[in-house]
């Protein structure tokens, strides 16, 4: 069976499972009405059948409202977030709409029935919790189908640099997203293997293996070599056959959602609004503020367990105090439980990589599971950091990389965080600064307290499971 036909019986089905789970929510809830008549007495309740018409039209207006916010396009991967945000949204919306529909179509008809508010309520939080476990147990369904080869793309990888490497490592540790990975193309002479998988000829055989391998879609992974170059690339794929999907340029990240603006009728891309999101840093900064003393006080007990280990394990203080710049760059005394050896940069600075031989046994214990990161709370309590933002780096590192990575001190417009949206997608720690730089641009002109929301589930997600996304 082609992907295709997969995918359109998968967003059928989700119709028709949403649509079962929505006249499920309105017969609990009229159940729950009879048997829990609070706040009124329950007499005025006609019999089911005299509310079938309205079911059904609540049916409709969900399902559509669903559709209408592209519910029922199947994702590779989603944010369960995201899905709540947006399921609760078209449910409150279908909801209002069915009510509304539902006494214009049926007044003064004799389907007209008196519609219980409470009992209106009932089927919304009913809806909304039945529509997001279907969802779960979909996407469940899918994954086991997807392990068993159903529903998989046949995909071809374009390039050899560091950002096809990270795409393949991703697709090769992330079997969920539903991709058979059939070999990859570049015109570099002398490779024959990108991560153990074969390079199968050049950019000018594309049309041939396409055909060949019966290949499903294309990833364009070479941004390095600029537009004229991608465009070369896509005009070598059969589009009408295959899907292309390209991945960025550090322009593209920043102005994904760019908006108009004019210069005396003269066109203008804005890049960022400043005017928009002054308000909003002050909602933030109390976010920080009431997050970091709730973390304080909630994990005290573990930090003072951590803090009598250190002393037990290995000679040396308990927290390690190091320099990192933060905000327009200005230095902060980034406060973490020590990790690795007194000793450690005795050298000089160095990455952290895995198995480094400078931590201690506990550090590397701490390091895997982020609670040697606790005391940062305490840097974001004075206001040095934040819960959510780029990781900060050495002073080191940030003279260095501002000279070798584009863009790279535009980063420092936020605050330092916690965590960031390149540490909940993987990129962390011994990884491409390259790559890190372009997630944390993307947060930075993108940023908003609902993304911020996001990540910090994700990232309590990621630790509680002990799953990360790894680049």
């Amino acid at each position: 069976m082609k992907t295709q036909q997969v995918r359109n019986i998968y967003a059928v089905s989700l119709i028709i499972l949403d649509g079962i789970l929505v006249a499920v929510a309105f017969v609990l809830a009229y159940r729950i009405r009879l048997v829990l008549p609070f706040p009124a007495e329950a007499e005025n309740l006609q019999p089911f059948s005299a509310y079938v018409s309205l079911m059904v039209v609540q049916i409709l207006s969900v399902v559509a409202t669903l559709l209408f916010n592209r519910q029922y396009y199947i994702p590779r991967a989603i944010s369960r977030v995201d899905q709540f945000y947006t399921v609760f949204a078209s449910v409150s919306i279908g909801t209002v709409i069915s009510v509304a529909v539902s006494a214009f179509l049926f007044k003064g008809t004799a389907r007209e029935a008196d519609y219980p508010r409470v009992m209106v309520v009932y089927a919304w939080l009913l809806a909304i919790l039945l529509i997001m476990l279907g969802r779960a147990a979909h996407q469940v369904i899918r994954d086991y189908l997807r392990d068993r080869g159903v529903g998989k793309d046949r995909l071809l990888i374009v390039g050899a640099g560091d950002i096809a490497r990270i795409i393949i490592q991703r697709i090769l540790w992330s079997p969920q997203l539903g991709y058979e990975l059939v070999g990859a193309v570049h015109n570099i002479d002398g490779a024959g293997l990108i991560l153990d998988v074969p390079v199968l000829g050049r950019v000018e055989d594309l049309p041939d293996l396409i055909e060949r391998h019966d290949v499903d879609e294309v990833i364009v992974a070479i941004p390095e070599q600029g537009h004229r170059e991608v465009v070369r690339v896509v005009s070598y794929c059969e589009r009408g056959r295959v899907s292309i999907k390209v991945f960025p340029d550090i322009f593209q990240f920043v102005t994904t959602e760019a908006g108009i603006d004019d210069l005396g009728g003269l066109p203008l891309l804005t890049v960022r609004n400043v005017a928009l999101r002054g308000y909003l840093l002050i909602v933030k900064r109390l976010m920080d503020v009431a997050g970091s003393a709730v973390g304080l006080v909630a994990f005290s007990p573990l930090m003072m367990l951590v803090a009598m280990a250190i002393k037990l394990e290995s000679p040396g203080p308990v927290f390690f105090v190091q320099e990192r710049m933060g905000l327009d760059g200005r230095p902060f005394k980034m406060i973490k439980f020590r990790s690795m050896r007194t000793d450690a940069e005795r050298s000089g600075p160095g990455w952290t990589v895995d198995n480094d031989p400078r931590q201690t046994r506990l550090g590397k214990l701490l390091r895997r599971i982020d609670v040697d990161e606790l005391p940062n709370l305490i840097n974001v309590l004075l206001g040095e950091m934040s819960l959510v933002g780029p990781r900060p780096e050495q002073p080191y590192y940030v003279d260095e990389f501002r000279n070798t990575v584009p863009r790279y001190m535009d980063r420092h417009r936020e605050k330092a965080g916690m965590t960031g949206w390149a540490q909940v997608n993987g990129l962390r720690g011994d990884t491409s600064i390259v790559e890190r730089t372009k997630y944390d641009l993307w947060y930075t002109e993108h940023w908003s307290i609902l993304l911020d929301v996001k990540i910090l589930v994700r990232t309590v997600w990621q630790t509680l499971s002990g799953r990360e996304n790894h680049h």
